[in-house]
């Protein structure tokens, strides 16, 4: 006798079901709010087949992005040595990701999240929870002082990306990529280890 879950991982239309109930869960409740048994029931399958096409939730983000890498695989590197220069170390690895085959996709990506709303979003999740939460939780900054420092950040490499790759914006287009972290990296470093001014501390009170 046949199995009956047997013919549904069979189906083509499976996995690009999956992918779509993804995007649609991940770009309104963003990453923390998705969950693998919504995502499921989005796509009107068992929670165990997403895991069996995808594994993880992390893993089914990137694949519904189509990220051009895996934090998890690279981000370490940048931290391997601690705090001092991350900043150079960060964007020399973002750099080196742009620069290689997969920076193709990444730009279309970026590309598409100009114009597209719900792309966007799906980038905007992960830059902060792929990338830049990874990256504070490896630095251990203070609770308050993170959502700040993250958001800026991430303005400087979106602003860098979208210069270099997308207007190609000489001569920062054409410059040796070491000349760029030389120059870049040291922001990057402040935002995230520098001091914070007291304003920033006292921001989310304005208006209370």
């Amino acid at each position: 006798m046949a199995r009956r879950s047997g013919r549904r991982p069979g189906n083509p239309d499976t996995r690009e079901a999956i992918l779509a109930a993804a995007r649609e869960a991940f770009a309104e409740r963003g990453f923390d709010g998705a969950s693998i048994r919504s995502i499921a029931t989005g796509a009107g399958v068992d929670p165990a087949l997403v895991h069996h096409y995808f594994g993880t939730k992390d893993q089914l983000f990137l694949a519904t992005i189509d990220a051009p890498f895996d934090p998890r695989e690279m981000l370490p590197q940048v931290f391997a040595e601690g705090p001092d220069r991350v900043g150079e170390r960060l964007i020399r690895l973002f750099l080196g990701v742009w620069d290689s085959p997969f920076g193709t996709a990444g730009v279309a990506l970026l590309r598409s999240a100009v114009s597209n709303e719900w792309t966007a979003r799906l980038m905007r999740e992960f830059l902060v929870t792929q990338i830049l939460r990874r990256a504070m939780s490896q630095l251990e900054l203070p609770p308050d002082e993170a959502p700040l420092r993250t958001s800026l950040v991430a303005s400087q490499l979106l602003g860098l990306a979208m210069a270099r790759y997308v207007l190609r914006l000489e001569p920062l287009a054409s410059a040796p990529a070491e000349t760029v972290v030389a120059t870049v990296g040291p922001t990057v470093q402040r935002y995230l280890t520098g001091a914070l001014p007291d304003t920033a501390h006292h921001s989310s009170k304005i208006g209370d």
